[in-house]
């Protein structure tokens, strides 16, 4: 692109930025074409900064500034790499004076910039502004490391680089890099596997190995894979994978980029199967092309986060070099070097194999040890070929494997390593089928392996005191129990049958009884293990799902369990899966659920009658003793109580009891209605609302429908009719998004509500909302089952459905318009996949007709 000159150079400059908006335009669409038919991913990033370059080079040359102005490239365009829909670093550098002229031509030389489509991310600074900058800021520093000069003066970018090189302290940079790296780590999960994951910016992805190249070139120790290689941080081989690993994760990059047309770097559920077509991959038998994508990229991010591990510590080194220590030796196999487990002979895992699971309990039993040294990490890859069959068979590895576990620190760190390394999935070939494997639903977020080890992680948690203010009753539990391993191995083996089709907490028992079988464990143990993986989803289907008030429900639950040992390792295990699937799941609600469940079901099985355990009696002393720490003189709650049945008592604790009666006691029989609303309890999440009015036509989707206008969610409504016809109904209210002012929110709900009941207006619909993407991804068959309970005239309701707003409003008013009344609802959401239960009854119940119409309509009203 040839400079050209002009006599009115404004116009000029315009001209010349009309004609370089197409010529751009047109270069990046060659540069598109020709990546779609070479399939060079470097070749398209070089070839978008030549681009950019020559672009950026006649403007400039046009604009006429003065001599001794530099156009500096910076970050991702100073090293070369400009993704398709990438901003464009650049730094207009200065001399110390400069003259307002030149600043006016500056600001229109940046504004010609945009015209022609160039998304610039743009600084104008001195030498001496950046160097303060770059001292105070690592991002700094680290994008002006990566410069080059595109155009103007040499001698300024000369002077500019000599600075910033002079400052640059190799030992600040590296701690620097890697504490920002362990930052953005943790603002991901510390996990390469979310089912979404960011391709820069998450856990193996290209950030992690940009990362080490940065701190190369800082330390003058190299500033590509061959240099590193060449100077024995390492291997050939290594080298050539890691720019295989860069290249497959540039290909991914690239894709979104031209996929989306924007700078999207997020692999979503909406976009792999399109990236996944446009790589080249394509479906199997009887797996999807985006599954196969995924599984790939999570092995790509699972390397990377390998090498990252072993260069970091290779370059922290060098960089830090430390007194030559003689190593402490532990064994004939292994020496501690520098805090680092160190194998003493490279061939140490090869000439004995059981070494490889030594090393792991070593790491766990000698807290002196910070990690493993690079050579070792290297070996454990290389040897895990080793386990087979005859490795497994071994007694002296299996009794290894189990000590793992019991031992008191480590678990769930060395876990993780031989997940990372291979050993694990090695050792348990039904392990190895599930590593890297996708959830295909609504609410998990990690693959199958890395949710188990979350799970495993969750109950290490439950036994550490630094953790017991997090769930206290929890760890009172675990305290008291007399094998925790018992509950990882339970863990370890709950989802290792999924993806198999059919039931996998099934389909996982053999496995782990074979596991127990052969690792030698007592009866009494194996079967705990086995029975915790077959009914690892009993205790939260059975508390989200049915009627805890219902005597016959606990007495089921508390059959199934048998005894309290039983009970509490469930227990255990639920609260942990559930907060593994994903950091959105868990609830105070859900967890309150549970330990409703647990509290009566361990008095059933310590002797009470069913009525006992649900504990009505000490439930109206529990209140009693409320009313009168609130001043109620004793016998004022009486006139109230007397219109409530049995049911009232069972389906609400002392709390909610106290409540309710403070705020009726003196008028059991308003002529208007009564709205109560309330934080729960410290640590609660939500909201709690009472309402008390004359029982009236389709209240209950009135109340649907003015909840979810206001944004909230219910995940749990209590309907209930006094005996002189009033109805007292209890929700507890989420706010999804958390945008609600709440303690506002109460003085809205209590007005607004009361009014609107009085008036007796009709039921108005839900607000609408937007579905969620992942519904398109992962959809949902409506189902709905009716069956009687043993209750004479009443059925459980039980849907299965895509979560969206007005979806319970929707259900209430297609009961209403079957003249079905609702007695509780239960509304478990997990992600976007609702569960709901509803206690129901009415005469269309009794009559087949009229029932299937039911199901039928209601199925229709679900379907998204």
């Amino acid at each position: 692109m040839p400079p050209l000159s002009a006599e009115d150079p404004a116009a000029h400059l315009k001209g010349i930025a009309v004609r370089l908006k197409s010529e751009l335009a047109e270069g990046q669409s060659a540069l598109k074409t020709a990546y779609e038919t070479r399939g060079n991913a470097q070749a398209l990033l070089r070839g978008r900064c030549q681009l950019v370059d020559e672009v950026l080079k006649t403007l400039w040359q046009e604009a006429r500034l003065p001599l001794g102005l530099s156009l500096v490239a910076v970050g991702g365009y100073g090293r070369r790499e400009l993704y398709p829909a990438s901003d464009i670093d650049i730094l207009l550098l200065l001399p110390d004076n400069v003259a307002r002229e030149t600043e006016r031509q500056l600001e229109q030389l940046i504004g010609l910039f945009w015209d022609i489509g160039l998304d610039i991310g743009h600084s104008v600074r001195t030498v001496w502004q950046c160097a303060d900058e770059a001292a105070r800021d690592i991002t700094v520093q680290t994008n002006l490391l990566e410069s080059r000069l595109v155009c103007g003066s040499r001698s300024l970018y000369a002077e500019f680089t000599r600075t910033i090189q002079s400052q640059l302290d190799p030992r600040a940079f590296f701690k620097g890099k890697r504490l920002e790296q362990e930052e953005r780590h943790v603002r991901y999960q510390e996990t390469p596997y979310a089912l979404e994951p960011n391709c820069k910016e998450s856990p193996g992805g290209l950030r992690d190995l940009q990362v080490i190249l940065w701190i190369g070139r800082a330390a003058g120790l190299g500033e590509s894979w061959n240099d590193l290689a060449r100077r024995g941080y390492i291997t050939r081989g290594e080298a050539l994978q890691l720019k295989g690993l860069e290249t497959f994760l540039r290909h991914v990059r690239i894709r979104l980029h031209l996929l989306t047309a924007r700078r999207e770097d997020r692999l979503l559920f909406d976009h792999q199967e399109a990236v996944a077509g446009r790589i080249g991959i394509s479906a199997g038998k009887a797996r999807r092309a985006s599954e196969l994508l995924m599984q790939r990229y999570f092995r790509t991010a699972k390397s990377v986060t390998q090498l990252n591990t072993i260069l970091l510590q290779n370059l922290g080194a060098e960089i830090f070099p430390e007194p030559n220590k003689v190593p402490i030796v532990i064994n004939e196999r292994f020496q501690m070097d520098h805090e680092l487990l160190d194998v003493r002979a490279e061939d140490v895992f090869e000439k004995n194999p059981p070494a490889i699971l030594e090393s792991f309990h070593l790491m766990q039993q000698r807290s002196e040890l910070k990690g493993m040294t690079a050579r070792t990490l290297r070996a454990l890859w290389r040897a895990r070929r080793l386990v087979g069959p005859g490795f497994r068979r071994d007694p002296g590895n299996r009794a290894m494997f189990l000590q793992l576990f019991q031992q008191k620190r480590g678990l769930v760190h060395e876990l993780r390593r031989m997940n990372q390394y291979g050993i694990l999935g090695r050792y348990l070939p039904a392990f190895r089928r599930i590593v890297c494997q996708m959830q295909h639903d609504l609410f998990h977020a990690y693959t199958v392996d890395q949710h188990i080890l979350m799970v495993v992680r969750n109950l290490r948690r439950f036994t550490m005191p630094e953790f017991a203010h997090e769930y206290p009753f929890c760890s009172r539990l675990i305290a008291g129990f007399d094998k925790h391993w018992l509950l990882y191995l339970a863990a370890l083996f709950h989802d290792i049958a999924k993806g198999r089709g059919g039931d996998h907490s099934k389909l996982g028992m053999p496995d782990a009884r074979r596991f127990c079988r052969e690792h030698g464990m007592v009866e009494e143990d194996a079967s705990l293990v086995v029975w915790l993986v077959e009914h690892h989803l009993s205790m939260s289907n059975v508390a989200q799902k049915q009627d805890l008030a219902d005597p016959e429900v606990v007495r089921a639950f508390a059959s199934l369990v048998g005894n309290e040992r039983r009970l509490t390792a469930l227990y255990l295990l639920t609260v942990a899966d559930i907060r593994g699937t994903s950091p959105k799941v868990w609830n105070g609600w859900k967890g309150k659920l549970l330990e409703d469940l647990f509290n009566a079901t361990q008095r059933l099985l310590r002797g009470a009658t069913p009525q006992q355990a649900l504990g009505i009696g000490e439930r109206q002393e529990e209140a009693r003793r409320l009313l009168r720490y609130f001043g109620l003189r004793l016998g004022t709650e009486e006139t109230f109580w007397k219109e409530l049945d049995t049911v009232y008592f069972l389906r609400h604790d002392a709390e909610e009891i106290a409540w309710h009666t403070r705020a009726l006691y003196h008028r059991p029989a308003p002529s208007q209605p009564v709205v109560k609303a309330r934080l729960p309890h410290i640590g609660e999440e939500g909201l709690q609302v009472m309402v008390y009015t004359p029982d009236q036509p389709h209240l209950f989707a009135r109340l649907c429908g003015f909840f979810s206008r206001l944004g909230y969610s219910i995940v749990e409504a209590k309907i209930h009719t006094t005996r002189h016809g009033y109805a007292l109904d209890s929700f507890m209210l989420l706010d999804p998004d958390g945008t609600l002012a709440t303690r506002d929110m109460i003085s809205l709900i209590e007005h607004d509500l009361a009014a609107r009941l009085a008036l007796g207006t009709p039921p108005e619909g839900a607000a609408s909302g937007r579905m969620s993407r992942k519904v398109r991804h992962f959809p949902i068959t409506p189902e709905v089952r009716i069956r009687p309970t043993e209750k004479s005239g009443q059925c459980l309701l039980s849907i299965v459905a895509v979560d969206r707003p007005g979806l319970l409003f929707t259900v209430a008013s297609t009961l209403d318009a079957h003249n079905i009344n609702v007695h509780t609802a239960k509304i478990a959401t997990l992600g976007e996949r609702v569960e709901d239960t509803f206690l129901v009854s009415g005469a269309e119940l009794a009559k087949t007709a009229s029932l299937l119409r039911l199901e039928t309509e209601l199925l229709e009203r679900l379907q998204v």
